[in-house]
């Protein structure tokens, strides 16, 4: 039931239709579904924030959660500037039930995803459930932290955490799922998932 309504569109690109249809990060959408309630972007790279992309799931009061420095892009996505909601780490937002909460999303060594930046991944209680969508993060304290039912952590390394820091992480989040993302296409191999999921604890479902 917990992944009932659950999609990975393509790369980092995520679907979850459970009382609303949120779109998190999408990319590469391939027809227009025009049924977003939320659109969630985790922060402003192309993969991630795609104005094109966007644009076909947006309907007409579909709400856009996005990070500062793309909100006013997002002004201009052709839906009223007052449901585009800029976010930071930190803050809970709630829509029609939905709970959203924000965690830093961030590189410990590497230059791509800077702390400063304020990037963000999400955690999504629907109904008592909680999706952790990680975005584009390194294995962070702060990731660690989190307390989740389901999680979508990057596993295609360069840019983010690689399959095996990803894994680490996951055994500390302890989820009843976890589903990898961020391989396979623009970076990391097919065979980073397959890494990904044999490196977890026998207990917990991939």
């Amino acid at each position: 039931k917990m992944l009932e309504g659950i999609e990975v569109l393509t790369h980092s690109s995520i679907r979850i239709a459970k009382k609303k249809n949120i779109y998190i990060d999408p990319f590469k959408i391939e027809k227009d579904y025009k049924d977003a309630d939320l659109v969630l972007c985790t922060h402003s790279h192309y993969d991630h924030f795609s104005k094109e992309d966007i644009t076909r799931v947006l309907k007409k009061d579909t709400i856009i959660l996005v990070t500062e420095d793309v909100k006013k892009e997002a002004m201009f996505l052709g839906i009223d500037p007052r449901n585009v909601i800029s976010v930071k780490p930190y803050e809970e937002y709630v829509y029609e039930g939905i709970v959203i909460q924000t965690i830093p999303a961030y590189n410990k060594h590497k230059e791509f995803h800077p702390k400063a930046n304020k990037w963000v991944g999400y955690i999504i209680d629907i109904d008592g459930v909680k999706y952790y969508i990680a975005g584009d993060t390194d294995a962070t304290k702060e990731a660690a932290s989190v307390e989740c039912d389901v999680a979508f952590l990057p596993v295609g390394g360069t840019y983010t955490m690689n399959y095996l820091e990803a894994a680490n992480l996951a055994i500390k989040l302890n989820p009843q799922y976890v589903i990898p993302t961020h391989y396979g296409s623009i970076v990391g191999n097919k065979e980073d998932g397959m890494l990904f999921k044999s490196s977890l604890s026998k207990k917990m479902k991939c």
